[in-house]
This record gives C-alpha cells, sequence and structure tokens, in this order.
C-alpha cells in the first residue's frame, strides 16, 4: 500500500489523485478531517482507507505487519499557515510528527518522500539546497528547514530512499478549503468572479506594483516529481521543486483575466503584518534536481493558469 499522509490536503489529494490515476488502488489517506470541508477533497478518490494522523501514529507503533505492508510513505501533512506564529504548535506537528514517520521508514526500509518548502530560503536571492542559502522568515519555514537539517543529520547514508521537496508556489484544484493560504490564482479568479477586478499588492521590497516574483508552480507537475523519485528509489536527497523561473504576481492576474476575457487590475496597500517576513522573490535552483535525472517539464503560468481554471470553472469562458 501506498500512505499519503495530508491526503485530504491540496497537494496531498492530487498526489493521490494521481497514485489512482496509475492503477494503485491500494492507496491510504492519512490525515485530520477536524475541518470537514475537507472531504470534498477525496470523496471522488477511490482510496483503500482514510486513518486520522494521530491513529496512524497509533498502527506504526504497535503494528508490524502493518508498517511491512507499505511501499512508501509521501508525508505531505502539515500546518502549511505562514501566518501561524504558534511554533509549540507548529513544531510538533511539522518537526516531531515528521521525525516519527522517518525513523520508521529507516526502520522498515520504506521509501520516504516528504513536503519541504521554499520557506526555508526565506529572503534569500538564490535558492539553492544549501545551507549557505537558508534563513526562513517565520516559523512554518523554521519548522520545515529544522528537519531538512534533521534528515541531513540522521539519514544521510540511509539504506533506503529519503527525498525532501522543497515546493514553491504551488498552485490548482483541490485547494479551495485552504482560505487565505490558497493560491493567488484561486483567490484572484474569485476577486473576477465577484466584482470584475483582480487586486493585487502595491510595490514593497524595490519591486513596482504588482512586480514581485515568485516561483509558481502547477500541482500536477508537482505530483509528477513525486511520482519521479518513487520510480528512482535509488536515488535520495533534498530537492527543489519548482518551474525553475519566476514570474510575476502580475503575469498570474493577466493569465486569469485573459481565461475570463473580462476584469482588470487594482492594486492594494501592502498589508504592514506582512512587513519583513514576505518573500518577494523565489526561483528555485533545478541544478540539482536536474543532475539527480529529474526530467519533469513544468508548465509556465500562462499555461499552468488555463489548466486550472479550465477544471475549477468548466471549459466554457465566461
Amino acid at each position: 500500500m501506498y500512505i499519503v499522509t495530508g491526503g485530504a490536503g491540496f497537494i496531498g489529494s492530487n498526489l493521490v489523485r494521481a497514485l489512482l490515476d496509475r492503477g494503485h488502488d491500494n492507496v491510504v489517506v492519512v490525515d485530520d478531517l477536524e475541518d470537514g470541508h475537507k472531504f470534498v477533497n477525496i470523496a471522488d478518490l477511490g482510496i483503500a482507507d482514510y486513518l486520522d494522523k494521530d491513529d496512524f501514529l497509533e498502527r506504526l507503533s504497535s503494528d508490524a505487519a502493518f508498517g511491512s505492508g507499505i511501499k512508501a510513505i509521501f508525508h505531505q501533512g502539515a500546518c502549511s499557515a505562514t501566518t501561524e506564529w504558534d511554533g509549540r504548535y507548529m513544531m510538533k506537528n511539522n518537526y516531531a510528527y515528521s521525525q516519527t514517520l522517518l525513523h520508521h521508514c529507516l526502520d522498515n526500509k520504506i521509501p520516504y518522500i516528504y513536503a519541504s518548502s521554499a520557506a526555508v530560503y526565506g529572503g534569500a536571492r538564490q535558492f539553492i539546497e544549501d545551507p549557505l542559502f537558508e534563513g526562513p522568515l517565520n516559523v512554518y519555514g523554521y519548522s520545515k528547514l529544522q528537519f531538512d537539517r534533521y534528515v541531513r543529520r540522521v539519514a544521510a547514508d540511509a539504506a533506503s530512499q529519503v527525498v525532501g521537496l522543497r515546493y514553491f508556489n504551488v498552485y490548482g484544484p483541490r485547494e479551495q478549503h485552504k482560505g487565505s493560504m490558497a493560491s493567488v490564482a484561486f483567490h484572484l479568479n474569485n476577486q473576477v468572479l465577484a466584482d470584475g477586478e483582480a487586486r493585487l499588492f502595491e510595490g514593497t521590497d524595490g519591486y513596482g506594483d504588482g512586480e514581485q516574483e515568485r516561483d509558481f508552480v502547477y500541482v500536477d507537475d508537482v505530483c509528477a516529481v513525486n511520482l519521479w523519485f518513487l520510480d528512482n528509489p535509488a536515488v535520495s536527497g533534498i530537492y527543489n521543486a519548482g518551474t525553475g523561473r519566476a514570474q510575476t504576481f502580475n503575469d498570474v492576474a493577466n493569465a486569469v483575466l485573459a481565461w475570463h476575457g473580462k476584469g482588470k487590475i487594482r492594486y492594494i496597500p501592502f498589508p504592514d503584518h506582512l512587513k519583513g517576513a514576505y518573500q518577494s522573490f523565489t526561483e528555485a535552483d533545478l541544478t540539482q534536481l536536474r543532475d539527480a535525472g529529474c526530467d519533469v517539464e513544468f508548465r509556465p503560468v500562462e499555461k499552468g493558469v488555463k489548466d486550472y481554471l479550465d477544471q475549477l470553472c468548466g471549459t466554457q469562458q465566461h
């Protein structure tokens, strides 16, 4: 069986779908459905079983047969709110839980592919998988970085696969439950539907209005990277998962407006609470990913947003 933690979440549910599309009918979702709205992400997926995240840990520790039957664990579960400042909760949920799964996988030689984040780089100008470029701006980014550090220390010479994927700005279907943490494409689409305008932040950190740049990556491409590592169990390490090309928020807004064939952009003041804790530029360096042999092609914003809105709103333009 394949275990996907956070399997009712955004990236996790898309990964579950990708595994099922491959013909795997033994996919188990692990999540926390305290927010029951997330059920819609897995309602259409023929999973083998669902387990609460705490029950899953109990079964791992008490049921050896369950452990030996796992072909791989895709650990996508985490608190991904970059605005959450409860560090105790963040470290328990994102760091300690990840450690427990890591050691189970190492002990049982189970491939372990987990979600890291580009948030580990903070305000860096280069995004290379090296401690020299790491410096998170929030406790979420720190929780991800500290686990990457732990992996480097305890799993450097592991007998089984351990892969960390530093996701950049992922967007795509099945993210509607994320609220304020959903992608800019999701929010801009809702704004255009509601009142015909896409709202972006005014300039900051030396960038013009809407000209802040991020590496926006479509969720299907992220899933393809995960599956590439599943197919290549001899490859381990920590890798960036982005397009390798920064694009502006204006690019995203214009792609949304182009899909709808209407609307305009309006710039709003940059929020005070984000000053000093905001990445105005991200761009994945893909050197190490390509050197590992991963040949997944990443679609640009113009193509990804179209693919997204085709699914989200239907194939007929408004």
